[in-house]
C-alpha cells in the first residue's frame, strides 16, 4: 500500500519515483486525499532534489491524462508557440495571426501575468468583449475554422497543473525545473499542438537569467516533447530591455495593433519572424526563405491584421479597435519620464519595472488581484540608446498620481548610464535549436 509520506520521504533523499508512486500522489491530491501540507512538502523536495528526464516525463503524463485531451486530424499539422515570460511580451498578438494567415493551424492554451512578467490572456482581455473561456468543443471548432484560437485552461484541461500549479505560486516552488517542463508541456500537448517553438527568454527581466540556465530548460522542453511525438524547437531570445515600447495590457495590444498595420519596431519585428520562420518550417517543412516571403507578405498586404481581427471578432471582442484603437481602455493622466542623467544606457533592471508596474495596477502579484486594463508605461529606450538630461525617455499611464509618480521613479532608478559607449548593441536573438540541427 503506497504511502505519501513515505514518497514525500524517498523524494526528499533524491531517489528517483516511479510512475505509480507520483501517480498516486498526485491524483490522490487532486482527489482531496493528499492535504495541501503534504502536496507543499512534496513540490519542496522536488525544488531541492530535481527529477530524473524519465520522471519528469512522467509527471507531464500524469498531468495529460488527469483531464481531457485535445486532437486534431495529423494533416493539420497545428503548431503552437510557448513563452517563458518578460516584460512587454506581447509576440503572441503579432506572431500568431501572421502565422494563421500563412496556414497555420494554432491551438493555444494561455496564461495570466504573475509577478513582473505579463500575461497573454489579460492582455487579450483588455479588449472590451474578449471571451477567454469555451468549451473544449468550441475551441477546436474555432481553429478548424479559422486556424487560430487563444483561450484560458479550463477545470477540464489538465487539471491536476492547474491546482498544483496554484499551491506552488504559494509556496516558493514556481522556479523548479522539472515543475516548469512539466507545466509548461502538458498543457501544449493536450491542446492538440503537434508540433512547438518556445521561445526561451534570457536575461534581467526574465526567469531565466543566464543562457546555462536557459539551456538546460531547453534540454528538457525538447526531451518531453519528443517523448510525446512532438517537434520542439527553442529560440533563445535577449530580455534585457521590455520588449517594444509598451508595457501593460491595452497599451502592448495598441502596440501589437501598429505592428501588424505596419509600423516598424525593431525587437518585435526581429522575435515575431524568428519565431514565425521556425513555426512554418516545422509545418510544412519549407525553406527559411520562403517562410520569409510568406511572412511579409501576410504583413504587407493585410492579411495578418485581418486575422487579428477575426480572432477578436470569433472570440466576442470589438473589431473595430483595429481601425480605432481608442476603444481601448485608457488612463486619465499621463505623467512624463524625465530623464536626469547623461550618457549611453549600458542596463536596464526590467524585472523592477516589471514589478513596479504593479503599483498602478497594470500588474498583479495574486493571480486574483484586480487590473487596471488601462494603465501602463511607455518606454523609449533600449540598451546602447544615448540619452541627455531633461530628455522625456517615457511616459506612466495611470489612475493615480501618487502611485504614477512612485514609478517614474522607479523606472528612472532602473536604468544603468555610463558617460561613453562601452559596447555595441547585441542582438535580440541569442540562438536557435531546431529539429533540423538539434
Amino acid at each position: 500500500m503506497l504511502n505519501p509520506v513515505e514518497i514525500i520521504l524517498k523524494k526528499r533523499i533524491g531517489n528517483e519515483l516511479t510512475l505509480e508512486e507520483m501517480f498516486f500522489i498526485v491524483n490522490n491530491y487532486i482527489n482531496g486525499n493528499v492535504p495541501d501540507y503534504q502536496m507543499s512538502a512534496f513540490l519542496m523536495a522536488i525544488f531541492f532534489k530535481g527529477m530524473s528526464k524519465q520522471e519528469i516525463v512522467n509527471l507531464t503524463r500524469i498531468y495529460v491524462e488527469s483531464g481531457s485531451k485535445i486532437d486534431f486530424p495529423k494533416e493539420l499539422k497545428t503548431v503552437d508557440k510557448h513563452s517563458t515570460g518578460g516584460v512587454g511580451d506581447k509576440i503572441t498578438m503579432t506572431l500568431a495571426p501572421i502565422v494563421a494567415a500563412c496556414g497555420g493551424y494554432i491551438p493555444m492554451i494561455s496564461g495570466r501575468g504573475l509577478g513582473h512578467t505579463g500575461g497573454t490572456l489579460d492582455k487579450l482581455e483588455s479588449i472590451p468583449g474578449f471571451n477567454t473561456f469555451m468549451t473544449e468543443a468550441v475551441f477546436k471548432e474555432k481553429v478548424l475554422n479559422h486556424k487560430l484560437a487563444i483561450i484560458a485552461q479550463s477545470a477540464d484541461i489538465v487539471p491536476a497543473d492547474k491546482k498544483i500549479y496554484a499551491l506552488r505560486d504559494v509556496t516558493a516552488t514556481v522556479e523548479s525545473l522539472p515543475l516548469i517542463c512539466a507545466s509548461i508541456m502538458s498543457k501544449k500537448i493536450a491542446e492538440g499542438s503537434q508540433n512547438l517553438v518556445i521561445d526561451l527568454k534570457v536575461g534581467s527581466g526574465a526567469f531565466m537569467k543566464t543562457l546555462q540556465e536557459a539551456e538546460k530548460l531547453a534540454d528538457l522542453l525538447v526531451f518531453i516533447g519528443e517523448s510525446f511525438g512532438q517537434k520542439v524547437s527553442i529560440v533563445f531570445t535577449r530580455m534585457d530591455s521590455p520588449i517594444g515600447y509598451a508595457i501593460g495590457n491595452a497599451l502592448e495590444i495598441k502596440e501589437c495593433i501598429e505592428y501588424l498595420q505596419g509600423k516598424i519596431i525593431p525587437d518585435i519585428d526581429k522575435i515575431t519572424k524568428t519565431l514565425a520562420v521556425e513555426m512554418l518550417k516545422l509545418c510544412f517543412s519549407i525553406s527559411e526563405a520562403q517562410c520569409v516571403l510568406k511572412i511579409n507578405e501576410v504583413i504587407n498586404n493585410g492579411t495578418a491584421l485581418k486575422k487579428f481581427e477575426e480572432l477578436v471578432s470569433i472570440q466576442g471582442g470589438d473589431p473595430n479597435i483595429v481601425r480605432n484603437t481608442s476603444i481601448l481602455p485608457s488612463s486619465k493622466i499621463i505623467l512624463n519620464i524625465v530623464s536626469n542623467q547623461k550618457g549611453y544606457v549600458i542596463n536596464i533592471n526590467s524585472q523592477q519595472i516589471g514589478y513596479s508596474l504593479i503599483k498602478i495596477g497594470a500588474g498583479r502579484t495574486k493571480l486574483d488581484s484586480p487590473l487596471d486594463m488601462g494603465s501602463g508605461v511607455y518606454f523609449y529606450k533600449k540598451i546602447g540608446d544615448f540619452i541627455e538630461v531633461g530628455e522625456i525617455i517615457g511616459e506612466v499611464h495611470c489612475a493615480s498620481e501618487k502611485a504614477g509618480n512612485e514609478v517614474v521613479q522607479d523606472i528612472l532608478n532602473a536604468i544603468n548610464i555610463s558617460e561613453t559607449k562601452v559596447f555595441e548593441k547585441k542582438d535580440v536573438i541569442i540562438g536557435i535549436r531546431n529539429v533540423l540541427n538539434q
